[in-house]
């Protein structure tokens, strides 16, 4: 049975955060599980939000609002973070359903964002701006220090969110590189996060870790983590 599976998949989740938190010496209610429900159905949503799942992440736009649509004429409420790589042209659609964006990068992003936000909804959304943890602009964050390219500056993208009236700066994002060690790279987004919070107390939010390296990313500070498989089992593969 389709509950079962996610409720075994949940506690389990549920016990390594728990578990980290103790070795961290943290409060297990600092962190925020974000199901991402990328490629799995609206009905597993209705499934997590019944076994009291409060937030989910989605990658797609094209993918997520018509998910959102359905969870929520199937009666489920959630909170929807979109946490994948988004692009201007997405961003009416996204703050149509989003509660969140986790993957603002740019500062034309983060205009288009704002400018969508202030026509098509009420109340300001939450915005972290996505890290480049090892400076490479050619994969998707923002550059922390000196770069070629102003629009992808770390303190400028920041500045940007934080000054839309429709935009609350809320933290900071990552995902770990695949050449670095999950430590190093929450090392260095806890360093990037205390740059920010030094100009913006209170965009104190941190989402790093997914069902991989959950650990090392609460081990370093993290507030949000997003996972996945861990919860939900092997990804269905996309069509």
């Amino acid at each position: 049975m389709r509950e079962e599976e996610i409720a075994a998949g949940l506690a389990a989740v549920h016990e390594r955060i728990g578990a980290a938190c103790a070795a961290a010496g943290r409060d297990p209610g600092e962190v925020t599980l974000v199901v991402v429900t990328k490629t799995y159905p609206a009905s597993d949503v209705q499934v997590l939000a019944k076994l009291g799942v409060t937030d989910v992440g989605e990658n797609r736009d094209q993918e997520a609002a018509p998910k959102a649509e359905e969870v929520a004429a199937l009666g489920a409420q959630v909170r929807w973070h979109f946490v994948g790589q988004l692009q201007r042209n997405k961003c009416r659609s996204v703050v149509g359903y989003a509660d969140a964006v986790h993957s603002i990068d740019g500062v034309r992003l983060a205009r288009a964002l704002a400018g969508a936000a202030q026509r098509h909804r009420e109340r300001p959304l939450d915005v972290l701006v996505q890290v480049s943890i090892d400076g490479d602009p050619a994969r998707g964050g923002a550059v922390v220090g000196a770069t070629v390219d102003p629009d992808r500056d770390f303190d400028r993208v920041a500045l940007t969110v934080a000054e839309a009236a429709p935009l609350r700066l809320a933290g900071v994002m990552a995902v770990a590189p695949l050449h670095w060690s999950p430590e190093a790279a929450f090392e260095r987004l806890t360093e990037v996060s205390a740059r920010l919070r030094a100009a913006h107390p209170e965009a104190t939010a941190v989402s790093a870790g997914m069902s991989a390296d959950l650990e090392a990313a609460i081990g370093y500070g993290a507030t949000h983590v997003r996972i996945g498989s861990a919860v939900l089992g092997t990804r269905p593969k996309l069509r």
